[in-house]
């Protein structure tokens, strides 16, 4: 998948893309990554200054017919989309970062990685986004949650941490697919009994037991097949 990222802060959002899974996955897209080879998923970024005609590289300007704040042009905008995207591609969606667009969730996640080749986001400011942009470009306005941002990039990059772990290749184990394994959400490691201000808080026995069918069945809070499995520890 290529994703295609308009934001007037793109060094923000790539100091996050570029680290832990994801940059593990772009660099693996590119064949360094020897265990993750294969895996297609690249992010650019563009910045809409880049591409203003405007004096001082300006990108906004006042509301038509009054109103508070300032509005993002469509110019720059559009045509930092048409560096992005040159040519018209099949499987391509566009959304636009807004509190008033579709809610995101893992079904929307699973839908955009298992049908989209390329995904462009755009990350408005300010007070908006002309309305012309979303008109031209057949964009969908997509929402994380019931509340308001500063700008769309932290809802974008939601977007693409959620949309890349669904394909496949980016996760080192698919059981670390949320949905797809069982869990209580409560993890413990080392060491077995952590001492904390002289209180001892041991990890549950039968998480040291062995029993798989055991565990599995507390991770997901059923009746225990085997209730009557005892660990034996050693003396």
């Amino acid at each position: 998948m290529n994703i295609h990222v308009i934001t007037l802060f793109p060094e923000a959002c790539k100091a996050y893309t570029d680290a832990s899974v994801l940059g593990r996955a772009q660099v693996a897209e590119k064949g360094k990554g020897a265990k993750q080879k294969g895996v297609q998923l690249s992010v650019n970024y563009y910045n809409p200054r880049d591409y203003s005609t405007e004096r001082h590289s300006k990108v906004d300007d006042k509301p038509f017919g009054g109103g508070p704040g300032m509005v993002m042009a469509a110019q720059p905008i559009l045509s930092a989309y048409k560096v992005a995207m040159p040519r018209a591609k099949k499987n391509t969606r566009v959304l636009m970062m807004s509190p008033r667009g579709r809610k995101f969730d893992q079904a929307m996640a699973k839908e955009l990685a298992a049908s989209t080749d390329n995904l462009v986001l755009i990350a408005g400011r300010y007070e908006g986004i002309d309305a012309r942009v979303k008109e031209i470009l057949g964009a969908e306005e997509v929402s994380v949650g019931d509340y308001v941002l500063t700008g769309g990039e932290l809802p974008a990059l939601t977007i693409i941490d959620a949309v890349a772990r669904h394909i496949p290749g980016v996760l080192g184990d698919i059981d670390s697919l949320e949905d797809d394994r069982a869990t209580s959400g409560i993890t413990y490691t080392k060491p077995v009994d952590l001492v904390y201000k002289k209180k001892h808080y041991p990890v549950p026995e039968i998480l040291l037991s062995g029993h798989t069918a055991n565990i599995n069945a507390w991770r997901e809070g059923k009746p225990l097949p085997d209730p009557k499995h005892v660990l034996k520890r050693k003396k």
